[in-house]
């Protein structure tokens, strides 16, 4: 699982360049995310989102982040983006499977400038869906906003993730445990790891430079996750639904900085 330290080790501040390059993958990553939300619609493929948001990322020079990611023994992700249907929690891989009226989609993206990662996720309904399902959106959307209020200089890291789980468990919904925000740089997943869940005041203080990525992943049901036999995508334990937003957020002097 997690461990919370109090210190600030392995964890990289940005300079004012570097900082720069990190808001133009910002950018590229939304600009990549309002094509793909734009075509979202009932029969479009998870796979056809996945070239539409690669086409964004190269035309601006970027390179996708997660095309090729292989992050320890597992196998290198396929795709540009990560496309999840539904019960499918995060990583799922796009393909041929078809947009239904109904289906709730969250999309992860990620790009790279320079060096520099951006990070961003989304959940959207496609056509008309449930009250239940609209709530679940509109409350992990909140979260991620809560959490992003926190990252202020001299506040400590989990003060982000206690704010969110409160968001979430005030709602009635569950805080996935297994995946975590991060931080992100020049590299897509650096220190420190930011939970969305915990009591607030612990883990290392926020400095001004420090990049993070906030994601909040709420389900109806349980927050227990597994894997599928793909070894990459991952769902709720009992098959109830859930949603992820994420941006990529620069902790400033003057505030949070949303990046993406």
């Amino acid at each position: 699982m997690i461990s919370l330290r109090g210190g600030n080790q392995g964890i990289t501040v940005k300079s004012p360049r570097e900082l720069d390059l990190m808001r133009i993958a910002g950018e590229v990553v939304a600009e990549a995310k309002a094509a793909v939300m734009g075509a979202i619609k009932p029969g479009a493929t998870s796979l056809e989102m996945d070239d539409l948001a690669e086409a964004v990322i190269r035309k601006r020079g970027a390179i996708p982040s997660f095309k090729g990611y292989r992050p320890g023994s597992s196998k290198p992700f396929p795709a540009t983006i990560c496309f999840s249907f539904n019960e499918e929690i995060v990583h799922g891989i796009p393909g041929d499977r078809k947009m239904r009226a109904g289906d709730i989609v969250s999309v992860d993206f990620g790009a790279i400038v320079d060096g520099y990662h951006g990070d961003s996720a989304f959940t959207i309904g496609v056509g008309e869906i449930s009250e239940e399902a609209e709530k679940l959106i509109d409350v992990t959307r909140n979260s991620l906003s809560r959490g992003i209020e926190e990252a202020v200089v001299g506040a400590r890291l989990t003060n982000i993730s206690h704010a969110i789980q409160e968001c979430a468990e005030n709602e009635g919904y569950a805080v996935v445990r297994e995946y975590v925000g991060h931080g992100i740089g020049r590299d897509l997943h650096e220190e420190p790891q930011v939970p969305n869940y915990g009591d607030p005041g612990r883990g290392p203080k926020l400095r001004s430079g420090m990049t993070i990525a906030i994601e909040p992943m709420l389900n109806i049901g349980t927050w227990r996750t597994k894997q599928l036999d793909d070894g990459w995508t991952v769902v709720t334990e009992d098959g109830a639904l859930s949603a992820h937003f994420e941006h990529t957020v620069a902790i400033t002097d003057q505030g949070p900085e949303v990046l993406t």
